[in-house]
């Protein structure tokens, strides 16, 4: 098992590593086909993977990865209130088929999913966002990471949640504090360019443990969603780590502070 888990989760760092530096289009067409494939994975939680409604997100996500590709950002207002139209009708029109609250879910899980990790390729598309993007991973998989080696080495506190008792207090702050060393030496190696950009050591370290706290909220907020519908994982796809959701819930949310940060920068 810890074989099967090292071996996928190195290549899927290989793969990612390779996606970013590549940029547009392909980190687009990347970050589409894992938000569709996470979005078929929240929607078969809800049972509605292959409804009319489900197919409707579908179609949403790679309509909103349409406006990212031809830069009309400006319309995604526009266009998410297009979505809830459509979703509102197919709510009459079949009515009683879904509930109001399977209609709140799958549009949930448009922004949930999809509007969340593309926040991944809009960061990169930032000025400097080749050296500002690699802060999500950092906060994301970085802080997990620590976190896993603090709570094994010295966790003893529980924290006070039934969404994951496995975790520690011990486990959660050095997650943190981990986190923010990592994007503290990252900064530091490429300060120069980074500077050029208007972030600085301490700024990025300090985003980078913003980040780790947004990424223990993205993965219990995963969980709680796991626990509400008594499920193990979202998926099978990644050998050792479950479906997309289960290895990038956390991404979900370190992604979308990285962009609202380096936005009003």
């Amino acid at each position: 098992m810890f074989i099967e888990r090292l071996i996928s989760g190195i290549i899927l760092v290989i793969l990612t590593i390779a996606a970013i530096w590549a940029g547009h289009p392909i980190l687009l067409g990347v970050v589409c086909i894992l938000s569709l494939i996470g979005q078929f994975e929240l929607y078969r939680v809800l049972k509605l993977e292959k409804s009319v409604l489900g197919i409707a997100g579908y179609v949403a996500t790679i309509g909103y990865e349409l406006l990212l590709l031809f830069d009309k950002e400006n319309y995604i207002q526009v266009f998410l209130l297009a979505v809830l139209l459509v979703f509102m009708a197919i709510y009459v029109i079949l009515y009683p088929k879904y509930t109001f609250k399977e209609i709140a879910m799958t549009f949930t899980g448009l922004v949930y999913v999809t509007m969340m990790l593309s926040c991944l390729y809009q960061v990169r598309c930032m000025n400097g966002g080749v050296y500002l993007v690699w802060i999500v991973f950092i906060a994301a998989w970085g802080s997990d990471t620590c976190a896993y080696c603090v709570g094994k080495l010295i966790g003893k506190h529980k924290l006070p949640t039934k969404l994951s008792p496995k975790k520690t207090i011990e486990g959660c702050t050095g997650g943190v504090v981990g986190a923010m060393l990592i994007a503290g030496i990252y900064a530091y190696i490429f300060k120069e360019p980074l500077a050029e950009h208007g972030c600085s050591v301490a700024l990025f370290t300090i985003v980078g443990g913003l980040g780790a706290i947004c990424s223990q909220i993205g993965d219990l907020a995963a969980s709680a969603i796991k626990r509400n519908y008594e499920i193990k994982d979202y998926g099978t796809l990644i050998p050792g780590h479950g479906g997309i959701m289960d290895r990038f819930d956390s991404i979900l949310f370190t992604a979308p502070l990285a962009f609202i940060f380096f936005t009003f920068l």
